[in-house]
């Protein structure tokens, strides 16, 4: 399977950390501090219900399970097509914009609610969960070459590295070592536009403000179907 040429690579990395960003914002919003993109935030706001805030506790204890299946299944699809020398791009990319599109539905009918508990909303957050397990597993197992789109701290770490590096070469660096910048730097930058982008939305939009972030991916989608 080859991976995605420029700069439609460029251009799926960017959106997706900005899916990344916009959608964990929304999502922690709305549904009361529910991180739908990072698993390691649910398992800490875990310890915070345990250590005394209960609310939503039967939701966070759920999408850990949640993410693994979601991502499991997503990745025996990915197999599935790889062994038969099929795309996975616009699958994956698919998959994951029908979840955030239903993602959106179940949390428009699910607010305004009293409470994390309600099974509406507990609905709607795992579904959430599934859809970005699904882009997760894309990127680490579709667009592999590309940086990570949901998780900042190893690129920013990866960029304040090569920063200093790029400093100590004083003006003579490796090829490799502006490639990887230009690597990392970008998802950064889009991630932190998402999460801004994110609040605004959920100002303006409340739920429906989700539907942006299923347009993009559906989007990008079609730009590789397109491409094959």
């Amino acid at each position: 399977m080859t991976a995605p040429r420029k700069p439609l690579a460029d251009l799926t990395g960017v959106l997706m950390a900005f899916v990344g960003g916009y959608v964990d914002v929304v999502g922690f919003v709305l549904l009361f501090g529910l991180f739908v993109a990072h698993a390691t935030g649910n398992i800490v706001m875990l310890g915070v219900s345990l250590a005394g805030d209960t609310s939503g506790l039967a939701t966070k204890l759920l999408a850990l399970p949640v993410f693994v299946g979601a991502a499991a299944a997503t990745y025996a699809l990915v197999r599935w097509r790889k062994q038969r020398d099929q795309p996975c791009e616009a699958l994956v990319l698919a998959l994951q914009a029908v979840l955030l599109l239903v993602f959106t539905l179940l949390t428009a009918l699910a607010l305004p609610a009293a409470s994390a508990d309600e099974p509406s909303v507990m609905l709607a957050g795992l579904v959430g969960v599934a859809a970005m397990a699904a882009q997760n597993v894309g990127a680490r197992a579709v667009f592999a070459d590309l940086a990570p789109t949901t998780m900042m701290t190893g690129n920013v770490t990866q960029v304040a590295i090569d920063l200093v590096d790029l400093m100590i070469a004083r003006g003579r660096p490796d090829p490799s070592l502006k490639a990887r910048i230009r690597k990392t730097w970008p998802p950064v930058a889009a991630f932190a536009s998402g999460a801004i982008g994110g609040a605004i939305g959920v100002m303006f939009a409340g739920p429906w403000s989700l539907l942006a972030g299923a347009a993009v991916v559906a989007v990008l989608a079609a730009l590789h179907a397109a491409r094959r």
